[in-house]
């Protein structure tokens, strides 16, 4: 087999990128080491920043979420028992975010991508990179018990934190950068109606809470939680009572609560790989960077990710701007590391560390500072509905 470029990973940053270069008229070939099924059955992040949108649009993805996505122009922090409001159209100059399930996001990648005839091959087993660091290189992997060679001009790993991808680069040849958080976040869905209209982050002495939506009837809602604790500790009752306690009482008292339909607990992370190219090989997303839920990153971060590598790629293509290779790592790295930035100080922010009294009172005056404060206010506006894209110049 022969392609132009050959995508491992067939999430949404790998659907994504294969959508936009198809678009230009490169070929692509996108390998998955699971089935459709596993893949759409993810439960992840829901908020989309302006430039994701955007991204989307531009990929001809967009009809359905231009059709059931909500629209958000502000979000609340609360503490003390009080709600504050961040508003975007006044401190973000207009810009918004909108609520539309990576899940959602996932199936219309992958109807756009079968209309085009495009391929996806999935369940591809024991999948390897090499010569990357060539002007040859080449994907090996099984499909239904025959070896394939996939030869291609460069190799895009889209293939998440455990992916084949990062793991191919030679030890000697990257730098990784990360810190583990010693805490967790328990979360359910439920078929109930959100308790705000907005997204609600809860700074509280039990700990943090998130109050999230994915649509009108479908709510997510997350509680920090020791990284010990397991899903069985956590009845749905006790969920509802420990949110309850942790957001203030006028949410409270108009939370609607139902049996979950799906509970798991996410471990905290933020982890950078540094650089991002290897030869012809670029780390996408996942692939290079985490980031702990809390600033509604991750899908948006490997999103700019893959609007950078379409647009170096395009023009690598059309304009023979191979100049631009070895840049696309630079470029992607200089918004990621403010959205670490970001992510880790909401998280620093609202979450409870440990019994420091000391350290508690700071997390109130700055909250304190940062939601009565114009400046405060914009600082936190501006990065929640994302940084401007890096200009491919």
């Amino acid at each position: 087999m022969k392609t132009q470029v050959a995508i491992i990973g067939a999430g949404p940053s790998g659907l994504l990128l294969g959508q936009l270069l198809h678009l230009q008229g490169i070929d692509t070939v996108i390998l998955e080491r699971r089935s459709p099924e596993y893949v759409l059955s993810r439960i992840r992040a829901g908020v989309l920043e302006q430039g994701t949108v955007n991204l989307l649009r531009e990929a001809k993805a967009n009809h359905r979420m231009d059709k059931e996505g909500m629209i958000h122009e502000g979000v609340f922090l609360s503490f003390n028992n009080q709600l504050k409001r961040i508003d975007f159209t006044k401190y973000a100059d207009g810009k918004t975010v909108m609520v539309y399930g990576q899940t959602e996001v996932t199936h219309d990648l992958m109807d756009v991508r079968a209309e085009t005839g495009a391929v996806s091959i999935y369940e591809a087993e024991d999948v390897q990179l090499h010569d990357f660091y060539s002007d040859k290189p080449r994907v090996t992997f099984v499909k239904d018990g025959e070896k394939v060679e996939l030869e291609c001009d460069y190799i895009a790993g889209c293939d998440g934190f455990h992916g084949v991808s990062r793991q191919s680069v030679p030890e000697d040849q990257i730098k990784t950068y990360e810190r583990v958080y010693p805490f967790g976040w328990l979360g359910i869905l439920s078929r109930t109606p959100p308790v705000n209209e907005e997204l609600i982050y809860a700074n509280h002495p039990n700990g943090f809470a998130l109050c999230s939506q994915r649509n009108a009837n479908l709510s997510r809602y997350y509680v920090q939680v020791p990284l010990d604790d397991k899903v069985e500790d956590w009845s749905d009752d006790r969920f509802w009572e420990e949110l309850k306690t942790r957001i203030p009482k006028e949410s409270a008292d108009v939370l609607v609560t139902g049996p979950s339909i799906e509970k798991s607990i996410a471990p905290l992370r933020s982890f950078v790989a540094e650089p991002m190219t290897y030869g012809r090989l670029f780390l996408v997303g996942d692939a290079a960077h985490i980031v702990p839920p809390t600033g509604a990153k991750g899908l948006n971060l490997a999103a700019s990710d893959v609007s950078t590598l379409y647009r170096v790629l395009t023009k690598v293509y059309k304009e023979g701007r191979t100049d631009l290779v070895g840049k696309y790592s630079e470029l992607a790295l200089r918004r990621i590391w403010k959205a670490e930035r970001f992510s880790w100080w909401m998280t620093s922010m609202l979450h409870r560390f440990n019994d420091d009294a000391f350290g508690q009172r700071m997390q109130l005056a700055e909250l304190d500072y940062f939601t009565n404060s114009d400046a405060g206010l914009r600082t936190i506006a501006e990065n929640y509905v994302g940084l401007p894209y890096e200009p491919v110049e």
